[in-house]
């Protein structure tokens, strides 16, 4: 499954710095299935560009249909009864707008989480974070298929819209509310048929390991692996000798390994500049991978160099514990709000002051909205985003209103203010501040307001201005999380509750 990531990456980087690949390149995105589940998502300010890569766990192809007998014998995975469309790897890549490194976020697919509302027929909507694209791809299928839709095509990609919506908002909402700007997904075959082109790739392991399920049959130490080995490498979660404590964490960082090993090993072999080898690889990305309508290719093409000439970072998320849930099955259990304080750090660092500079001024008090005097204000939280109710009733206390009742609601898109009697003023101040319009409304009681925070505003805007300016932000750390490094061994080797992270720049890296 880390082939998914892989091909997805190559479809973004293998092309960089050859201006010989962009007419061959221009013919292969002709064939590409593109996607709209983008559409009424956040995205980056500026010129940072965030990237979702999502590899589904499906032994299929890009439009629902078997493979040849003699694929499946080579992938070691299983036939196309086996597998699914649990997006078994997310990936999130971060590209800044400035040129500076850009870093790579590994989701772990068993984080417990809440999924988007597509996902689930039945509140509460909890589970894996991989299951977001195949509960809602079923939900939609099913509904169709009621609904008389009986062309098979036309069943596979309106259901598999469905799933990439889910899982886009899944992953958003549990990041933080992270904008997502473009995505790319794919399938387990385009992995092989990549390692088919580019081999042999040289990887490197701390130890001798083996595992029957998967194939894998390493030595200790850096080594070249054909396609046939690179499936087995990247699937790798188990080894006989039990204090190895392989989990599905250090897959993940062999995922990583693997995309390092192979962006060197496009870099050495001149790939991008064989026409051989790279209509090879534009085939696969033809074939095999879904991406969003609005992803321009060609100004994305320049913009992505960072990804193979400045290097990139690469972090693996940590999980609190593992557990099991209701039905049995085996979970990540995750602290959300490390989670997500960790990534807001990843993506956006604090900057450090130049030598000479100027302190910046400290914000503005707020200002007192003189009508809030004897008004309650309550808020619901309809964002998805744990925390932020009481982080936005913290700072509108300091500007008058009394603290009301938060709650927590059905995502909504759209956020509002309504008032009940004797509110009408403080409820006119406020929306105006927020660029809003309050409504009266008899489900508010007198004498107070209720603001009702859709995701609209949970990323950007004065509401998310006023939740980040917080003194009394109850679900940040107060402290940061240490990175530990995927490379380390012994003691000091990462554990599942380790954030993890892997320069891409140093050669070939070892890992477990």
């Amino acid at each position: 499954m880390g082939g998914r990531v892989l091909s997805g990456f190559v479809s973004m980087t293998v092309l960089v710095g050859t201006g010989a690949a962009w007419e061959g390149y221009q013919v292969v995105a002709a064939g590409v299935t593109t996607s709209n589940a983008l559409a009424d998502g956040p995205k980056s300010s500026g010129k940072d560009q965030n990237i979702l890569i999502m590899g589904l766990d499906s032994r299929l192809d890009q439009h629902g249909k078997p493979l040849d007998k003699n694929m499946y014998d080579a992938l070691h995975a299983g036939d196309d009864s086996v597998g699914g469309y649990n997006s078994n790897v997310l990936i999130l890549i971060h590209i800044p707008g400035d040129g500076s490194k850009a870093t790579a976020i590994s989701i772990p697919r068993d984080d417990w989480v809440q999924l988007s509302d597509d996902s689930c027929q039945y509140a509460p909507c909890k589970g894996k974070i991989k299951q977001a694209y195949g509960y809602a791809y079923s939900i939609k299928k099913n509904k169709l298929e009621i609904d008389g839709v009986k062309d098979e095509a036309e069943l596979e990609q309106r259901s598999r819209e469905a799933g990439r919506k889910a899982e886009i908002s899944t992953v958003r909402n549990f990041l933080g509310g992270v904008p997502i700007d473009h995505f790319v997904e794919v399938t387990l075959v385009s992995f092989f048929q990549i390692a088919q082109v580019v081999q042999p790739i040289t990887v490197c392991l701390n130890q001798n390991t083996s595992d029957d399920f998967s194939g894998a049959d390493f030595k200790k130490g850096p080594q070249q692996i054909d396609a046939s080995q690179a499936m087995a490498f990247v699937r790798q979660r188990r080894d006989p000798d039990e204090s190895l404590n392989f989990t599905d964490l250090d897959r993940t960082r062999r995922q990583q390994a693997f995309i390092v090993s192979l962006v060197r090993r496009l870099q050495d072999s001149g790939t991008v500049t064989d026409p051989g080898r790279l209509k090879g690889l534009l085939d696969v990305a033809k074939q095999n991978i879904a991406i969003d309508d609005q992803l321009d290719l060609a100004s994305f093409i320049k913009r992505a160099s960072s990804l193979s000439s400045g290097g990139m970072t690469l972090f693996t998320l940590p999980v609190k514990d593992f557990g099991q849930n209701s039905e049995g099955e085996d979970i990540n259990i995750v602290d959300l709000p490390e989670v997500r304080t960790i990534v807001k750090n990843i993506l956006t660092p604090p900057k450090t002051p130049e030598a000479g500079a100027a302190t910046a001024a400290p914000p503005p008090t707020p200002t007192t909205i003189a009508a809030a005097a004897g008004i309650t204000l309550d808020i619901v939280n309809s964002t998805g985003q744990s925390g932020l109710a009481k982080r936005l009733q913290q700072q509108f206390a300091t500007q008058g209103f009394t603290k009301g009742d938060l709650g927590t609601g059905a995502v909504l898109t759209t956020t509002t203010v309504t008032y009940g009697r004797g509110a009408e003023a403080a409820a006119t101040a406020l929306a105006e501040q927020l660029g809003l319009t309050a409504t009266k409304s008899t489900a508010v009681e007198a004498n107070a307001v209720r603001l009702t925070v859709g995701t609209d505003s949970s990323t950007i805007g004065p509401l998310a201005a006023a939740a980040a300016d917080s003194a009394n932000d109850t679900e940040t750390p107060t402290t940061s999380v240490a990175p530990v490094s995927a490379t380390a061994v012994g003691a000091k080797a990462p554990q599942p509750t380790d954030l993890s992270t892997m320069d891409g720049t140093n050669g070939i890296p070892c890992v477990k």
